[in-house]
């Protein structure tokens, strides 16, 4: 207690908690944008559920990592070498995680392209809700680990940790439903944020082989596109309301 007293009198503390908070929620960006587009192929009665679910999971597995934080540091020593290039569990986490992302997005992009006709005797299989659920944590374990490793190499204290990831998943918890929304009734979107899934893929692998990609970077090439395609979706609001003006006139 007397500890926690210390953190909270402490500016440096705060300093560091608000730094987090906002690396955390940033992070927390690539892991909605995933759980969205794969909920949104479930059926409407089950998306709600699955994405509580999903997200449910990432704040589990994120505060079960906490625990074993000595275990985590670990996950970054190399256990073998190729060509004199040491991979840790963390690299090749981040390359497998990244591997799937690239196979997932590209699958969904081509769904998106050339849909299969859905016909009375089609043998088209839509997404389970095992199956969803199963993508999602595959894909929480995978960003809970960047999550924390990014986490313990921005402060020491634990408690300070604690708070910021529960505070980044309450932010996607409160997103996820609105984000969800969004996505589904703007086809462009789709494909604007499957093309992020797979610039995040490449950065994944890029990461496990121990090429630093910076954060900033990334996300900003992110907002530039958003602030992009938003301006087309303003654009074409405008022009169906003229041409809906011109129409009644």
């Amino acid at each position: 207690m007397d500890s926690l007293l210390q953190l909270a009198s402490d500016p440096t503390a705060w300093a560091a908690l608000a730094t987090l908070v906002v690396m955390e929620v940033v992070l927390g960006i690539d892991n909605l944008i995933f759980i969205s587009i794969l909920t949104n192929k479930l059926p409407p009665e089950h998306q709600q559920k699955a994405r509580r679910i999903g997200i449910g999971l990432a704040l589990i597995l994120r505060l079960g990592l906490l625990a074993t934080i000595a275990y985590i540091v670990a996950l970054t020593q190399p256990v073998f070498e190729v060509f004199g290039k040491g991979f840790s569990w963390r690299d090749l986490i981040l390359i497998a995680g990244g591997l799937f992302l690239l196979w997932k997005a590209t699958k969904e992009i081509h769904h998106t392209v050339d849909p299969e006709p859905e016909t009375p005797g089609s043998s088209a299989v839509r997404l389970g809700f095992a199956a969803a659920i199963g993508q999602i944590l595959v894909l929480d374990l995978v960003f809970s680990i960047d999550s924390i490793i990014t986490a313990v190499g921005m402060t020491e204290h634990v408690p300070i940790m604690v708070i910021a990831v529960v505070t980044a998943v309450t932010v996607m918890l409160l997103a996820a439903d609105p984000l969800s929304r969004f996505i589904a009734v703007n086809p462009t979107v789709v494909m604007l944020a499957l093309g992020f899934l797979i610039m995040i893929g490449m950065t994944l692998i890029a990461e496990g082989f121990g090429a630093h990609v910076p954060k900033g970077y990334i996300y900003t090439a992110m907002a530039f596109s958003a602030g992009v395609e938003g301006l087309n979706m303003l654009a074409g609001r405008r022009r169906r309301t003229q041409t809906g003006t011109v129409t009644k006139s």
